[in-house]
């Protein structure tokens, strides 16, 4: 799946809160958009989201961090599968792809 995330970036509204922003990621890419992970940076909660942009790959990859025999990675795929969207309690949006 390729994303063009500049496109994406122009057509987001402005968020007022995270909710507001999580509902418009589901909207755009449903359950290719995954709750990972949340975090407090400077008393202000932010949340990790991945966009799945290839299922197999980005599943085996997940899979094999919670294996207890560790990951093995060999190549930059199982990193190019996803993006990672973060979102702030306030709605500030940050991509990493």
């Amino acid at each position: 799946m390729d994303i063009d995330f500049k496109t994406i970036y122009n057509q987001m509204p402005d968020f007022t809160n995270h909710q507001e922003a999580s509902d418009w990621f589901i909207g755009q890419f449903g359950n290719r958009f995954v709750l990972k992970n949340s975090d407090v940076i400077d008393d202000e909660k932010v949340y990790y989201y991945h966009v799945v942009k290839n299922p197999e790959v980005y599943q085996a990859y997940m899979e094999s961090l919670s294996n207890e025999e560790g990951s093995h990675i060999t190549s930059m795929e199982p990193f190019e599968s996803y993006s990672t969207i973060e979102i702030s309690e306030d709605g500030g949006i940050s991509f990493s792809i």
